[in-house]
């Protein structure tokens, strides 16, 4: 039978009126946050907001219906129609309940689906309505779809444990179709805007297939939690069995005395594993072990290696730090108490620790990216000292490792356990030292590492210092990923160039240079000589060192570029003081001041003579003075270039390396080249022999930097034109001429410094690095830039063009 069902009248009037013309044309409109009212249900609704507690008052005071449509936003608070869903609900007030707070609770009776056809914002939201009756006919369609939705809306009750089955009692009651739809549509617990979309259909078919549909897709979802749930109470049931089986096989060992209870060396272990603070992965990893050492008889050498195992794992800190001070003002202090100068490094370890800071107050718990440091420069300047004084200024635990000559991988990352008398690689070996999961560890002379058949040490340590990595660096001895991210690594080397680019490229350059004069002065007199005083029991008033006696010792007993070797020599004198003070004739001295006879009494006759150039001043031929950059800092060095009658020869002397002696052919090529320019006779060199020699000839030399010194050294002595002795000269040549850059610039002007140089040529592209050398060196030094070899020559032979000159 086909029956058409109309919705009854509101007011419970006549139902021979016309539906339409009993609803007002505009409407208020009750916005709702996170629900969806549909018909024939009753809600209560709680209002607060001006817009909304006004609208309801003026639906009150007249016909008692408003319009509650759901937004499409529930974070926002105002409500604009923008926010508003298009179709929404026309309910009656049926009650209303003002709260002392101020809000009003209402509860609305759900009538039938509208439209919204026009929005009006005045004091509140209002709207004009076009009403959405529900028409449907009663065909075997719409009965299969309402019996196929009712089995599926009992399945979905059943099984969900937080609707109550009195819900179920309440449906079998309802006798209209649509009724039963929006029943079912406001049970269920889906997205707004699912429950929206039914909402908006247009015939109750297509809203029956969408709750259908919706129904499937819960009752999926419960049937999935059903089985986790199920494999969650079996494995719960599980594990209770097994703890339940090992506690009955405990009290068995108890009564039997064969517990691990029973040894006290298993029970402070498993109370060390408990301690440790292992991360609950490597805790498991742990306890394996420990388990199988209680079945292991003690006997058995698998105890040992399975006991210093455990060892290593719970002496490791896994969760221990120490508190940071990141105070910048404290850290500079402790910087300049500690080290004179070293302006640059300085600024750089402040800024890394305002990074720290700041990443603490983000509460980022990330590791600065690019801020593992490598200090590079000559011994004895306070490369490793600075670190020290790093972690004192951040009042973390300190350790040094050096890695200068270690050749094996093993010993960075450590040793299998299948060896014999395996252990940690050094990391993990300062981790434990350091007891501190945020140390400062200060990986020394890292540009000496080595490599052969057992590995690339080198390439071990990538991991280590890449941050990117090393949270889960893992030791081959524990067999476990720990945690170096909190580490704050530092690196030493003494040059550049011998570190692996891979190695460089994890690290942030900052290259310390020698110490000028007044600088080492400085030291002595604020560190060294009052830090010697006291280690020999001695006061400060009992001895003085005039600044004048310092620098006899620096220029006359040291040749280096930091200041070891004059703490040694003041040590020295310091020492034999002390022996004159303590013995019979020296116990009266009150003070003594130290002068140039006690100097050469208690440390000999001088060792170094200032490495000038000849002190009579005059220009030689064939010798002309170079500079050198050296692992132990600048240096100068000396040229000399003969001619002799023979068979074309070119000899080179004085232990050069390959590259050296490739700048001294291709300095010959370039002269021979250009014969014409200098005046040298086309047959010159067909019965001559030229030697080059470097003296101090048991020293090894070699570097890309010399070739402009050679070029000139043999001008001088082909042309016998003499070179001027207060000029020195660095940079690598091209056989067309061109001077090419070099390095260790501030290291080879600071020996032309020392060595009395007056005038220094240095490449033309190498102008730019004047400006990060200390203006103590380049305002003493004329420096000259060139870009030829021509240039050069106005400067090494006091004239602009030089003329051959026959023996």
């Amino acid at each position: 039978m086909i029956k058409e069902i109309i919705k009854e009248d509101f007011t419970g009037q006549d139902s021979g009126k016309d539906n339409k013309n009993l609803l007002p044309e505009v409407l208020p409109v009750l916005p709702l946050k996170d629900i969806v009212l549909f018909p024939f249900t009753i809600f209560p609704i709680l209002a607060g907001r001006d817009s909304t507690v006004k609208a309801i008052n003026t639906s009150i005071d007249s016909e008692k219906y408003v319009l509650v449509v759901s937004q499409i936003d529930p974070n926002i608070e105002e409500t604009t129609p923008e926010n508003l869903y298009t179709t929404g609900t026309i309910a009656k007030i049926l009650q209303v309940l003002r709260l002392p707070n101020g809000l009003i609770k209402v509860l609305v009776d759900g009538m039938v689906p509208a439209r919204v056809t026009r929005f009006h914002t005045e004091e509140y939201i209002t709207a004009e309505v076009s009403v959405k009756f529900t028409h449907y006919i009663e065909d075997t369609q719409l009965v299969a779809l309402i019996r196929q939705a009712t089995k599926l809306f009992t399945d979905y009750v059943n099984k969900n444990p937080s609707i109550p089955n009195e819900t179920l009692v309440a449906y079998e009651n309802i006798k209209e179709g649509d009724r039963k739809l929006y029943y079912i549509a406001s049970t269920l617990n889906v997205e707004i805007k699912k429950k929206q979309r039914i909402l908006e259909l247009d015939e109750l078919t297509k809203q029956y297939y969408e709750v259908i549909y919706l129904l499937q897709s819960e009752l999926e979802v419960l049937n999935i939690e059903k089985e986790i749930d199920a494999k969650v109470q079996a494995e719960m049931q599980k594990n209770q069995r097994r703890f339940i089986v090992q506690e009955q096989i405990k009290i068995l060992q108890e009564e039997l005395g064969e517990g691990y209870e029973a040894d006290p060396e298993l029970v402070k272990m498993r109370e060390d594993i408990e301690k440790a603070g292992m991360p609950e992965a490597i805790k498991t990893k742990a306890m394996e072990e420990f388990n199988k050492m209680k079945k292991t008889p003690p006997m058995s050498p698998d105890f040992g290696v399975i006991r210093n195992y455990l060892d290593w794992m719970v002496n490791v800190p896994w969760n221990k730090f120490t508190k940071d001070n990141f105070d910048l003002e404290n850290a500079k202090k402790i910087l300049d108490e500690d080290h004179y100068d070293l302006e640059k490094p300085k600024e750089r370890i402040i800024e890394l620790i305002a990074v720290l800071k700041m990443l603490k107050e983000k509460k980022l718990h990330t590791s600065p990216k690019g801020q593992i440091l490598c200090l590079v420069g000559p011994p004895g300047v306070g490369k490793t000292s600075l670190g020290k004084s790093i972690a004192r200024a951040l009042n973390r635990k300190f350790t040094r490792l050096s890695v200068g000559g270690v050749r094996d991988e093993a010993e960075i990352r450590g040793h299998r356990r299948t060896y014999i008398g395996s252990m940690p690689g050094k990391i993990i070996q300062a981790m434990r030292k350091t007891g501190s999961s945020n140390p400062v560890i200060l990986i020394d002379e890292i540009d000496k590492m080595g490599n052969d058949f057992r590995g690339d040490p080198a390439s071990a340590m990538l991991e280590v210092l890449d941050p990117e990595q090393n949270n889960t660096f893992n030791d081959h001895y524990l067999d476990v990923d720990y945690d170096l991210s909190n580490v704050l690594f530092i690196t030493t080397a003494n040059v550049q160039y011998n570190i692996p680019l891979p190695l460089q490229d994890r690290m942030e350059i900052i290259e310390m240079r020698s110490y000028l004069d007044f600088e080492k002065t400085e030291i002595a007199k604020r560190h060294i000589i009052p830090k010697e005083i006291k280690e020999h029991g001695l006061n400060e008033k009992d001895i003085v060192f005039p600044d004048e006696i310092i620098l006899k010792i620096i220029h006359e007993y040291t040749k280096e570029a930091g200041v070891r070797s004059m703490e040694r020599e003041i040590s020295s004198i310091i020492r034999k003081i002390t022996k004159d003070k303590v013995s019979a004739k020296g116990k009266n001295k009150k003070s003594i001041t130290v002068s140039e006879e006690l100097v050469e009494k208690f440390l000999g006759v001088p060792k170094y003579e200032s490495r000038t150039t000849d002190k009579d001043g005059k220009a030689k031929i064939g010798s002309v003075y170079g500079l050198a950059w050296t692992s132990m800092g600048g240096d100068i060095l000396n040229v000399d270039v003969t001619i002799m009658k023979g068979t074309n020869k070119f000899i080179l002397t004085g232990q050069l390396g390959n590259v050296m002696k490739e700048s001294a052919q291709a300095g010959l090529s370039y002269i021979r080249s250009n014969a014409k320019i200098f005046g040298i006779p086309e047959n010159y060199f067909k019965d001559k022999e030229i030697h080059i020699h470097l003296p101090e000839g048991a020293i090894p030399k070699d570097g890309p930097s010399a070739g402009i010194t050679m070029v000139m050294a043999m001008l001088s002595a082909i042309t016998k034109n003499p070179a001027l002795t207060n000029v020195a000269m660095t940079g690598e040549i091209t056989l067309r001429g061109t001077i090419l850059p070099i390095g260790g610039l501030n290291e080879k002007l600071l020996a032309a410094l020392r060595s009395g140089i007056k005038t220094v040529l240095i490449p033309k592209e190498n102008k730019k690095n004047l400006i990060e050398i200390s203006k103590d060196i380049t305002e003493k030094l004329n420096i000259v830039t060139i870009e030829k070899i021509e240039d050069a020559v106005k400067y090494v032979f006091g004239k602009s063009k030089i003329n051959f000159k026959k023996q």
